[in-house]
């Protein structure tokens, strides 16, 4: 039968709701009945994981308080899948090591960078990143929708925000608080209506308190305007840019390799210039559909420019 420690581990996991931990620990119990001859016990232990995972996700149910402002999504996507410079996929892969051996950091006192501001213009990553993280560590990615906690509930914003950080004790997930200026904006600024303060002033001190097992992830397009009290609340600030010209290269290859002709790329790198990681996916998909509907099988440079330069008339 399973060991004190393990039963002892196992509560602590369900409790928790530390899915992934609860199934290594069960995994090791049926590993020790087998060695110990108990065929017949560990295959029913293992039968019974593989059940639970084959069910799918379980549903999660929001408070009803909450429930207008907090998506719930499941990702599958992974890191390998963006494109981003080494120091930030460094940065991103210590985020999830350090969660992943949580336990092993917090024996000597210390804790896992969970508390993380992403910055940077809009389609450069910042969603696409608290996705991947959630994919990474199989869990769920709330967003929080502050246009909406900032307009639909204005004068009780503070105590939402209340609701959403004690959600984060019982829901273990991937937070992404997304157009986060909504409420980080500077409190010394003079048209900063006492409402917006009182909710900053919440938000430092949710954050600051907060001990739960999740990760908080902060969006902002501007993080000059943000309040410089936010900036010591967060383990690591991830700046985002947009993508020099060997990301451009890597990121059409990835969207487009089996499309592509045996033409070099340079001329549609230089095109693709100063635009952002979403505005040249957008642009490859444009191209992929023409090529789907005039019923080719290869993209040319030609339409593959030409896609760019109709991006690029967004902004003219």
């Amino acid at each position: 039968m399973a060991t004190a420690d393990q039963i002892k581990s196992l509560l602590q996991s369900h409790y928790k709701n530390d899915d992934e931990r609860f199934t290594s620990i069960a995994l090791q119990v049926a590993a020790h009945e087998a060695r110990k001859g108990n065929m017949v016990i560990a295959k029913e232990i293992k039968s019974l994981i593989d059940k639970s995972k084959s069910g799918g996700f379980k549903i999660i149910k929001l408070s009803r308080d909450i429930s207008d402002l907090v998506l719930v999504f499941h990702p599958e996507n992974r890191l390998s899948e963006l494109i981003l410079s080494d120091e930030i996929r460094n940065k991103l892969l210590r985020i999830i090591t350090e969660y992943k051996q949580r336990d092993k950091i917090q024996k000597f006192g210390l804790h896992n960078r969970r508390k993380v501001l992403l910055s940077g213009i809009p389609g450069t990553g910042k969603t696409i990143t608290a996705s991947a993280i959630a994919g990474e560590l199989k869990l769920p990615l709330y967003v929080i929708m502050m246009d909406k906690l900032m307009t639909k509930y204005m004068g009780e914003t503070a105590a939402k925000l209340r609701d959403v950080f004690n959600m984060m004790q019982s829901n273990r997930g991937v937070y992404l608080f997304d157009e986060f200026d909504a409420i980080g904006a500077e409190r010394a600024r003079d048209n900063e209506v006492g409402e917006m303060r009182r909710v900053l002033n919440a938000f430092l001190q949710f954050i600051e308190q907060d001990t739960s097992d999740s990760i908080i992830l902060g969006a902002t397009n501007n993080i000059k305007i943000l309040d410089s009290a936010l900036f010591r609340r967060f383990d690591d600030i991830i700046t985002y840019t947009i993508p020099n010209s060997q990301e451009i290269e890597a990121l059409i290859v990835l969207k487009l390799s089996n499309f592509l002709g045996s033409y070099k790329l340079d001329d549609v790198i230089k095109e693709a210039e100063g635009l952002s990681h979403a505005e040249i996916t957008n642009a490859c998909n444009d191209a992929l559909k023409e090529i789907i509907l005039t019923d080719k099988k290869t993209i040319i440079k030609s339409l593959l420019i030409q896609m760019i330069r109709d991006r690029k008339m967004n902004y003219l």
